[in-house]
This record gives C-alpha cells, structure tokens and sequence, in this order.
C-alpha cells in the first residue's frame, strides 16, 4: 500500500473526537491551570494546540511527515496569534495525535536565544510518551520544558506582573 495513501487513511479516520478522549475535560483544565501558573513567572505566552489529524490539504502534499507536522504547526503559530506578543516571546506547543509527533514553535524573541540543539532535545524528551499515548504526561513536560526556557530569559521580577496576552485554555482541533 502506497505511504501517501496509508498516511490519507490514518489522518482521516480520526477526528475531533478522538482529540477529546485524548485530552479529557480534566486533563484540559489541568493544562489550562498548568499554563497559567508557568505565565505568572515569566512574560512569555504558551500556547497549547492538539489536533486529531492534519487538514486534506497537508495530507495529500508529497512531503515526508515530519516537514508536514512542522508546516502545520508554523501556519497555526500563525492562525493562534502566537507571533503577536509584545516581547515576541510566544510559544505554540503543537500535538498530533494521528503522528504522536509533537511541535514547538517559538517566537523570534525566544528563538532567537535558544539553539537548535536545545529545542530538538526538548522535543526527543518528551517522544517516549507520546510514542506510547501518555499525552498529558508529554504536554506536560513539554510545557515544563518550555515554562523553564522562557524563565531563564523572560523572568519577571518580584513586583512585575504578566499582561495575559493569549488564551491559556489548550485548543483542541
């Protein structure tokens, strides 16, 4: 069977459902809260976004997985507003279900700071749990992760406050 039909196929049979038994309405609020107290240490903004499978229009493109993953995660970095922060220092953590391949995408103001080694080791981390479906168990490390980068940059200091620019509640598409 040809890998462009086989990837159709496992994109296509799920969908939002399969993204709401993945993260449940507790995890969700788990994630929720955990963003929100990452947000009061610093004066970035996370954002978390999970998706079943990728649109037809990136499935049906001849590119391997992980370039598809990564351009579905720049173009929603772009849809979510991520890059629309004052400090430039937003971050999209991108799950795919369908791949069990995760995405962070940060903005210039962060990226900028941190080397590529150090993102592609963030991400390698936290694999093994989506490899065998701990989804929460892999978000969070990943926000743990990310949480971690923007304080070493970003830190508030002790009467500073973080202007809540983005939603914290992860979108689940």
């Amino acid at each position: 069977m040809n890998s462009r039909f086989r990837r159709l196929i496992k994109h296509l049979w799920l969908d939002q459902a399969d993204t709401r038994r993945a993260i449940g309405p507790a995890t969700l609020q788990r994630l929720r809260d955990a963003v929100s107290t990452s947000e009061r240490r610093h004066s970035g903004e996370i954002r978390i976004f999970v998706e079943a499978g990728l649109p037809l229009a990136y499935i049906l493109r001849k590119s391997p997985s992980a370039q598809l993953v990564r351009q579905r995660a720049l173009a929603l970095f772009g849809e979510l507003r991520v890059w629309d922060t004052a400090s430039n220092n937003g971050v999209l953590i991108y799950l795919l279900l369908a791949e069990r391949k995760i995405e962070i995408v940060a903005d210039r103001g962060l990226n900028d700071l941190v080397d590529a080694q150090t993102w592609q080791s963030l991400v390698a981390r936290m694999s093994g749990a989506f490899a065998t479906g701990r989804f929460e168990e892999g978000l969070t490390g990943a926000l743990a992760g990310v949480s971690s980068l923007l304080e070493q940059h970003f830190a508030l200091a002790s009467a500073q406050s973080n202007r809540n620019e983005l939603p914290d509640t992860p979108v689940l598409g």
